[in-house]
């Protein structure tokens, strides 16, 4: 298999997969944490540590129950309330009350999001909420039964599909917001190692023999989306893996790969294809959608590689790194970190290319000056700006209370982020009361194309 191909069978595979099978995610339940009361983040993880321990210790010699956590569930109900609060705010600004407030959330876990979101709605913003359509793409059959029965009688606007995101295939002509929060580090990436003597790059594959040990083999490029993908990263002068001396200098090259004992491949390089295959999709079928992305941009004990993943299971009610991709299918989470810079320049080319096949019809809005049907330009995420647009000003905030620029996406860490829209107070004590406290510093927000 493609290594995208084996992550994708060891994390989501239907019968054995990590996701399907294994994997259990922290909940608080009906209660959450006393933030105030806690002095320092040392308290904080005491905390959880009880929280973890009320789900019991583990019984047998394998791998345990494999237990994780997300912010959502963490910093509920606020983390959810700072998510709806960038969202309506967008949303009041440039739709209502002409447009349905249509929201798709991939990866939904627990539920606990979108609980919150439209809790907050409901009860802040009750004539949005009347207009709210809550979508759910979730891939898991069992996450998916959860939400049905967590959401549906609460909230009835909430539509929940059983879909791979990859596999989606129905076309929202309406402005709405997509949001996937810790969903993409576990999007699977393929590897790539470079011929130090052509500096061709190769794909690489995960076997397994007849006594089923795995090994990995590499091959000439001919995978189409790894090819799209290198194609792209060209274009937008994003450098692969390879020390920039040794691209200058063929002369350089020839000598290192003459060395005695020189390795006749590069490091491994995992490269977000399937990161590639969602922009696609959001390009194809919600073309007029607004993202809200967050996800770690750094993470520690990864495997080796460039831009490599963390492998990782619980044993013995502890969380336990290895160094290889090449474990057992199922019992391992694999995560990757998240280039936000050239996550930005990849979005922001793919929304510039043509329609295609979008496939619009002839819906109409009455945002529009004339009641022709809506039409979606080459530039419509164009990096230049329109001349019928003003020039930003440095300084400038939007409504939503971030800076406007000339890109149509932006990049936040969460201090930059939750110091806009959190309420602080409620998640941290007050001598801590500090603006980057409470916050997640190895995770970043992307905003993308909210500022029109």
């Amino acid at each position: 298999m493609l290594v995208r191909d084996w992550i994708e069978d060891s994390l989501y595979n239907p019968n054995y997969g990590y996701f399907p099978k294994q994997a259990v995610i922290f909940d608080t339940q009906e209660t959450t944490f006393d933030f105030p009361s806690l002095r320092n983040s040392v308290e904080f993880q005491e905390e959880v540590s009880k929280r973890y321990a009320a789900y019991g210790a583990d019984q047998h010699q394998g791998p345990g129950r494999q237990i994780w956590h997300t912010p959502t569930e963490l910093f509920k109900p606020w983390y959810g309330i700072a998510m709806a609060k960038c969202l309506v705010s967008e949303y009041l600004l440039k739709y209502f009350p002409y447009e349905d407030f249509v929201i798709y959330e991939i990866g939904a876990g627990n539920g606990t999001l979108a609980m919150n979101v439209l809790d907050y709605l409901k009860s802040t913003h009750p004539e949005v909420y009347d207009r709210t359509r809550y979508n759910i793409i979730e891939i898991s059959e069992s996450l998916v039964q959860m939400q049905r029965k967590k959401l549906a009688s609460v909230h009835p606007c909430v539509k929940v599909w059983h879909k791979s995101i990859f596999r989606w295939e129905k076309k929202e002509p309406a402005p709405c917001f997509v949001m996937a929060m810790e969903v993409i580090d576990n999007f699977a990436h393929d590897m790539i190692r470079y011929d130090l003597k052509t500096l061709e790059p190769l794909q690489a594959y995960v076997t397994i023999d007849d006594r089923g040990d795995f090994d990995m083999i590499y091959a000439p490029v001919t995978d189409p989306l790894i090819t799209s993908f290198l194609k792209l990263r060209t274009r937008l002068a994003h450098p692969p893996a390879i020390p920039r001396l040794l691209r200058a200098a063929p002369a350089l090259l020839r000598s290192y790969s003459n060395l005695p004992f020189a390795p006749n491949l590069s490091t491994p390089e995992y490269i977000p294809t399937r990161l590639l295959s969602l922009l696609r999709t959001l390009r194809n079928h919600f073309p007029r959608h607004r993202l809200l992305l967050s996800d770690f941009s750094s993470i520690p004990d990864a495997i080796p590689g460039s831009n490599a993943p963390v492998v990782q299971t619980r044993f013995q009610n502890t969380t336990v790194p290895v160094t290889t991709l090449l474990v057992a299918q199922g019992f391992f989470d694999i995560f990757f970190p998240t280039d936000f810079a050239r996550l930005r320049d990849m979005y922001e080319h793919i929304l510039a290319q043509p329609a295609g096949d979008v496939g619009l019809g002839t819906r109409h809005t009455p945002l529009m000056s004339s009641a022709g049907a809506v039409s979606l330009g080459a530039d419509y995420f164009s990096s230049y700006l329109p001349s019928n647009r003003r020039n930003p000003i440095d300084g400038v905030q939007s409504a939503s209370g971030l800076p406007v620029g000339e890109r149509k996406s932006s990049v936040f860490t969460h201090a930059q982020f939750l110091s806009t829209y959190a309420d602080l107070p409620q998640t941290i004590s007050e001598e801590r009361r500090k603006p980057n406290a409470g916050v997640l510093p190895e995770c970043q927000i992307l905003i993308l194309g909210m500022y029109m």
